[in-house]
């Protein structure tokens, strides 16, 4: 391996704490990260999830299914994405990496026939457990096709090494034999199968830990006046061509990252202002798309004027105009290129001040119905809750990420992130006793909001308290002192963990007893006998499910009154 790339691996080894696991393991990890952050840019992942690599992988070390531009490890959160938005947008996304510096014929045949099989209806490899959870998920989209929008799912391979790609004819005829097969199958609208080298690998890496930089020429424009907390405005329309450069990647694909901030997500043609401007791209009235249209606003945190018309951006993000841009693009592929005469109306806004960003979001989304629970990020409850995480000293802290890519390129671990979505689990599963519905059904977990947790007025230890425990759970399952089979249970076991750490009854959320409470279980989180408070509640957690954790047995109601039962006699209560 290189020295350049032997350096990514170690920093990302150390962010993400994977020293105890082998090295080949952990160049896995990496590829794995760095190849699906390509395609997905919403919360921090744990690449654990997503990593397949042990006998029965199928000669596959990770998959990866995006649903609606979500990361999706389980059947049940299936439902939550349909109900939402009535379809299916579907990448699968294939890892098989390999330390050394050449490509192997045989390995990149193989990692195709395992590819193949995953979609087999009658598999002839045997499957480990990760496998059959993820082909699972994928035999339940299937059944559920006629939610398929646009088309059948994208499917995209990569076998990555730390030599060169060169193009030999054997490799390239074997590669190519592995995306004609895949097509054969007729279920996917489009298949692709890279093979990466170092270069390709650092480079990808990079983006992954750098804002995104573009440069553009905005020459229908007008200069805004001073506004306070904004270092510069405009307001004026871009061609059609113009803005598809600038959403775009190297790939030719939409950039992920630039609507992280965007409240509302990507809804299809099923949203119908999404189906009318499709009709006026088609129309012969393109002209009048720049006074029809709301158009888009987008926000840097830095902008830098060039030569003549030409401008630079960094850190940018798309906050209003999510439904217009993909519509856009997509109808510009759709006509192969043809960016046609379509202005684009624009406001750029260049600022860093926090407070400004999200009243522009705020008023920018008002104009049409937007969820409350989707502003949840800019509330004052979220911000003094991040503030509160940061408080605690190194060894102690964890990060909550409000927004979708906040900690990106920072020197911070990324197994301490707690993404707001687990946190609402975390918090559901310990505190509101609801752990078998934080996988089964999270939306019924997230319609307590603002409500029941995350409400203002309550404490803020317990949503700490969860995100510690739920990391030194973690932590466990990493270095193998807990067997990586009970974690499916894992939201069971951080309530066990509460019950044991403190066996007093739970007082309201709103309560100053709630602060005395969780100050006792901090301090044995802190205190060295964690991992102990962890494999006790492990333990108790596999007795009662008599070591059956399938999720039709663990994930009901009655296991977790089983479990609390249970833990009640333990302590004596």
């Amino acid at each position: 391996m290189d020295r350049v790339t032997e350096s990514f691996v170690s920093k990302f080894v150390d962010e993400h704490e994977l020293s105890a696991v082998r090295s080949d393991v952990q160049f896995e990890h990496f590829t794995t990260f760095v190849t699906v952050r390509r395609h997905y840019n919403g919360e921090t992942f744990d690449t654990a999830d997503i990593h397949t690599g042990s006998g029965g992988d199928l000669g596959i070390d990770a998959v990866a299914i995006l649903v609606n531009g979500s990361l999706v490890t389980d059947v049940e959160s299936l439902d939550e994405h349909g109900d939402i938005s009535g379809h299916f947008d579907v990448i699968f996304i294939f890892v098989q990496a390999d330390r050394g510096s050449s490509f192997d014929g045989k390995k990149l045949s193989d990692f195709g026939f395992g590819v193949k099989d995953f979609f087999s209806p009658e598999p002839r490899l045997k499957r480990n457990s990760a496998i059959v959870a993820a082909s699972e998920v994928m035999d339940a989209l299937y059944k559920q096709g006629t939610k398929f929008r646009p088309g059948n799912p994208i499917c995209r391979l990569y076998f990555v090494t730390t030599g060169t790609w060169v193009g030999d004819p054997d490799l390239e005829a074997r590669r190519k034999a592995v995306e004609d097969d895949l097509r054969s199958l007729q279920i996917f609208r489009d298949v692709e199968f890279a093979c990466l080298g170092a270069a390709q690998l650092q480079q990808m890496y990079r983006l992954t830990q750098n804002a995104v930089a573009k440069e553009f020429t905005f020459a229908n424009r007008t200069l805004l006046p001073e506004i306070e907390g904004v270092t510069e405005s405009y307001i004026g329309f871009l061609p059609l061509q113009e803005l598809i450069d600038l959403v775009k990647d190297d790939n030719g694909e939409m950039l992920g990252t630039i609507f992280a901030d965007n409240v509302r997500g990507w809804q299809e043609y099923t949203a119908p202002v999404n189906d009318e401007i499709r009709e006026t791209i088609a129309s012969n009235h393109t002209d009048r798309f720049v006074v029809m249209n709301n158009g888009i606003t987008m926000i840097a945190r830095t902008l830098r004027p060039l030569r003549g018309n030409r401008f630079a951006i960094e850190d940018f993000q798309i906050v209003n105009g999510c439904q217009t841009t993909n519509v856009l693009f997509d109808q510009y592929q759709e006509s192969g290129g043809n960016a046609t005469n379509i202005q684009v109306p624009f406001r750029l806004i260049a600022t860093q001040d926090e407070e400004v960003v999200k009243s522009i979001i705020r008023g920018t989304n008002r104009q049409t119905k937007v969820e409350e629970d989707q502003f949840f990020a800019l509330t004052e409850f979220a911000e003094h809750l991040e503030d509160y995480f940061q408080t605690f000293p190194e060894p102690s802290r964890v990060y909550y990420e409000r927004r979708s890519g906040q900690y990106a390129g920072k020197a911070i671990h990324n197994t301490r992130i707690v993404p707001h979505r687990s946190l609402v689990r975390h918090v559901a599963s310990m505190f509101l006793e609801l752990p078998h519905q934080a996988t089964r059904s999270y939306k019924s977990i997230s319609a307590n909001v603002g409500k029941e947790i995350f409400a203002k007025g309550q404490r803020l230890e317990p949503y700490y308290v969860s995100a510690f425990a739920a990391y030194k759970l973690d932590v466990n399952f990493r270095t193998g002192r807990i067997d990586a089979r009970l974690k499916a249970a894992r939201f069971h076991i951080l309530l066990a963990m509460r019950y044991l750490a403190k066996s007093a009854d739970l007082p309201w959320m709103n309560a100053k007893e709630m602060e005395r409470y969780c100050t006792t279980i901090m301090e044995v989180l802190w205190a060295g006998g964690s991992d102990d408070l962890c494999a006790r509640a492990a333990l108790i957690v596999e007795e009662v499910a008599m070591g059956d954790f399938h999720r039709d047995a663990i994930r009901t109601q009655p296991f977790t009154e089983k479990l609390i039962l249970r833990c009640r006699k333990e302590t004596g209560r």
